[in-house]
C-alpha cells in the first residue's frame, strides 16, 4: 500500500513523468504481448508485397521482402527493451557495490580504481561496446555484456560520490566507533542512502542503453537478423537501398526516440521528486 501511494503522489509531482509512465507502460504491454497483438507474422515475407507503403491491411507498410513493419515493431520492442533492462540491471549493479566500496575505503584502493574508470571512460559508450563485441562475437548475450561494461563507469562515480560523502556522516563514525563490522558499515548504512541516485542512474541508463542497442545493430554488431531489434530494422533498410522508402526509416526511429525520451524524462523526475530540497516546491 505505501509503495502505491508513493507511486501516486510520484505521478502527481509532475505531469512529465505520468506522461513517461504512459509511454512506457504502453511499450511494455507490447513486449509482454507481442504474440498476441501483431497483426501478421513478423518474420512471414509477403512476397507481394514488397516495400508497400501504409495500408488498412499494412498499418506500417512492409519492408523490403515484405515483412509486417508494425508487427517487427511491436516484436522488436520485446528485444530491445529485455537488451536495455539486463544491462542496466547488470552493469550498474556492479557500479553500485564499486562505487560503494571505493568509496567507503578510499586510499589506494579508490585511486587505483578511478585510474581502471578514467580508461575505461576514455572510450565513447558504442566504441567501448564495440570493442567488447570484436572480441566476443555477435548475439543476444554479447549485447547484454557489451552494453553492461559501458554503463559500469558512469554508474561507479556517481554512487562513489554518494558513499564518499556519506561515509562522513556522524552515525557512521558512530558504528565504526563500537566496532561494528565495515561489511555491515557499508551495506547496512551506507548502501541505502545510494538506492535514490542509483533509481535515477538506472532509469536514465535504461535510455542509453536501447539507443546504444540500436546503435550497434545499426552498425551490423548487435542482434543478428532475422529477430527484429529497432535498430537492426534501420540498419537492415539502409544496407539495402540507400534512400529507403520512408515509413522503413520514420516507424522504428519513433519507436526509439519516443522510448528513450520516456526514459531520460522519467529519470528526471525521479531526480527531482528524490531530491528532499525539491519535493516540497514539486507537492505545492
Amino acid at each position: 500500500m505505501f509503495i502505491f501511494r508513493g507511486f501516486i503522489n510520484f505521478c502527481k509531482s509532475s505531469l512529465l513523468a505520468s506522461i513517461a509512465i504512459a509511454i512506457l507502460a504502453g511499450v511494455i504491454f507490447m513486449a509482454i504481448f507481442a504474440d498476441l497483438i501483431t497483426p501478421h507474422d513478423p518474420l512471414k515475407a509477403y512476397f507481394t508485397h514488397l516495400k508497400k507503403p501504409p495500408s488498412t491491411e499494412f498499418l506500417m507498410g512492409t519492408d523490403h521482402i515484405g515483412r509486417d513493419v508494425l508487427s517487427r515493431i511491436i516484436l522488436g520492442s520485446r528485444i530491445t527493451i529485455y537488451v536495455a533492462v539486463m544491462s542496466i540491471l547488470f552493469g550498474n549493479g556492479i557500479g553500485f557495490i564499486w562505487g560503494v566500496l571505493t568509496g567507503f575505503f578510499g586510499g589506494k584502493i579508490d585511486l587505483f580504481s578511478q585510474r581502471v574508470l578514467d580508461i575505461l571512460m576514455a572510450f565513447p559508450t558504442v566504441i567501448l561496446a564495440l570493442l567488447v563485441l570484436a572480441s566476443i562475437g555477435a548475439g543476444l548475450t554479447s549485447v547484454i555484456i557489451a552494453i553492461a561494461i559501458s554503463s559500469i563507469p558512469n554508474a561507479t562515480r556517481i554512487i562513489r560520490s554518494v558513499s564518499l560523502s556519506v561515509s562522513e556522516m556522524a552515525y557512521v563514525d558512530a558504528a565504526r566507533a563500537i566496532g561494528a563490522n565495515p561489511l555491515r558499515i557499508m551495506f547496512r548504512h551506507i548502501a541505502p542512502q545510494c538506492i535514490a541516485p542509483f533509481m535515477v542512474i538506472a532509469s536514465a541508463g535504461l535510455g542509453v542503453a536501447i539507443f546504444a542497442e540500436a546503435a550497434l545493430s545499426f552498425l551490423g554488431m548487435g542482434i543478428p537478423p532475422p529477430t527484429p531489434t529497432w535498430g537492426n530494422m534501420l540498419g537492415g533498410v539502409l544496407a539495402n537501398v540507400f534512400k529507403p522508402p520512408y515509413w522503413l526509416v520514420i516507424a522504428p526511429g519513433i519507436a526509439i526516440t519516443l522510448t528513450v525520451l520516456a526514459f531520460n524524462l522519467l529519470g528526471d523526475s525521479l531526480r527531482d521528486y528524490l531530491d528532499p530540497r525539491l519535493r516540497g516546491r514539486l507537492e505545492n
